[in-house]
C-alpha cells in the first residue's frame, strides 16, 4: 500500500513528537513506497535536503536493516560503524550526522516505514531515548491501523483521493471551531461543517444516533488518521478527554473499534 498526503502528515507530526520526547535534535523518516523499498520524505531540524527523497533498499544502511530485521537499530557513529553497510554514507555526512538511532513502524507484521532520530556528535543514545523513539512509531502504528480498517470496511467504494481533502477539511475545521470567541461566526464555521457532510448519510435511512458536538470533533479526528494524543492536542483537551468522548461515540454507534465507528459515523451522516 502506498503512502498518501494524510500518512505523510502523521509522519511528520510523529518526528516532531520523536525530538520533543528524546531531545534529539535531527529526526526525519517516510513510508514504504513499493516492495522493499522507502523513501524518506519528511524531516524535522534537518540542516540540509541532503536526505530529502532519498531511496534506502531494505538490508542496505541503518534504515534498511531495521526494514529487514523489523526492529529498532541503533549507531554511535554512523561512518565508522561495522554493524550496517554505508551507501548511504555522503547523504548522512553532509548532514553532519553522527548517532543515529532508526525505529521500524510495523502494522499487521509488516514494516510500513522508518522514523530515524540523530545527534551530530558521536554520543550513545540510551534507553530512555530509544523507548520515547519507539512510542513515537507506535503512535504511526495505530494511525495507519484506523486508516487501514475504515478503508476496508467502506470496501472500497465512494469517492476517490479528491474526498480526502473534504474529509481533512472537514476534521481541520471541526478542531477549529472551538477556539473562536464569536458564537455568530463559530455557528457559520460549523454549518460549513454540516454542508461537508450533507450528501453522506446512507438514503432514506434517518439519523438515528444522535452525537454530542464534540463526539463528532473527535470521530473527524479519528479519520484523518490522528491518535489520541494528537487529536487531543487539535481539539485543546486531554488524550484521557479524548478517549472518553471516543468511547461514548463507539457505544452510540455500536462500533467496536474505531474504524467501524468512522464508518458508521459515515453512513449515518456526521462524517464527509
Amino acid at each position: 500500500m502506498t503512502a498518501d498526503a494524510s500518512d505523510a502528515v502523521e509522519i511528520r507530526n510523529a518526528l516532531l513528537r520523536l525530538r520533543r520526547a528524546t531531545g534529539l535534535p535531527v529526526a526525519f523518516g517516510g513510508l514504504l513506497e513499493a516492495g522493499r523499498q522507502m523513501r524518506i520524505s519528511e524531516l524535522s531540524g534537518t540542516a540540509t535536503d541532503a536526505l530529502r527523497s532519498l531511496v534506502v533498499t531494505s538490508g542496505q544502511g541503518l534504515g534498511g536493516k531495521t526494514v529487514a530485521l523489523s526492529r529498532p537499530c541503533v549507531v554511535t557513529d554512523y561512518s565508522a560503524s561495522r554493524r550496517i553497510t554505508h551507501e548511504y554514507d555522503a547523504p548522512v555526512a553532509l548532514e553532519g550526522l553522527r548517532s543515529v538511532l532508526a525505529v521500524p513502524v510495523v502494522v499487521r507484521h509488516r514494516v510500513r516505514g522508518v522514523l530515524y532520530g540523530a545527534l551530530r556528535a558521536a554520543r550513545p543514545l540510551g534507553g530512555r531515548t530509544l523507548d520515547a523513539a519507539v512510542e513515537a512509531a507506535r503512535d504511526v502504528e495505530r494511525a495507519l491501523v484506523v486508516r487501514d480498517e475504515a478503508r476496508t470496511l467502506a470496501g472500497g467504494a465512494g469517492p476517490g483521493a479528491g474526498w480526502e481533502q473534504v474529509r481533512e477539511a472537514h476534521a481541520a475545521l471541526r478542531a477549529l471551531a472551538p477556539r473562536i470567541a464569536d458564537p455568530e461566526l463559530r455557528a457559520e464555521l460549523l454549518g460549513a461543517c454540516a454542508l461537508l457532510t450533507a450528501d453522506t448519510g446512507e438514503p432514506g435511512r434517518p439519523v438515528r444516533v444522535r452525537l454530542a458536538p464534540r463526539e463528532v470533533d473527535v470521530l473527524a479526528c479519528v479519520a484523518d488518521g490522528a491518535t489520541n494524543a494528537v487529536a487531543a492536542e487539535r481539539l485543546g483537551v486531554t488524550p484521557e478527554t479524548v478517549k472518553g468522548y471516543l468511547r461514548s461515540a463507539m457505544r452510540k454507534l455500536r462500533a467496536r473499534t474505531r474504524g467501524e465507528a468512522v464508518v458508521a459515523a459515515r453512513r449515518a451522516g456526521w462524517l464527509p
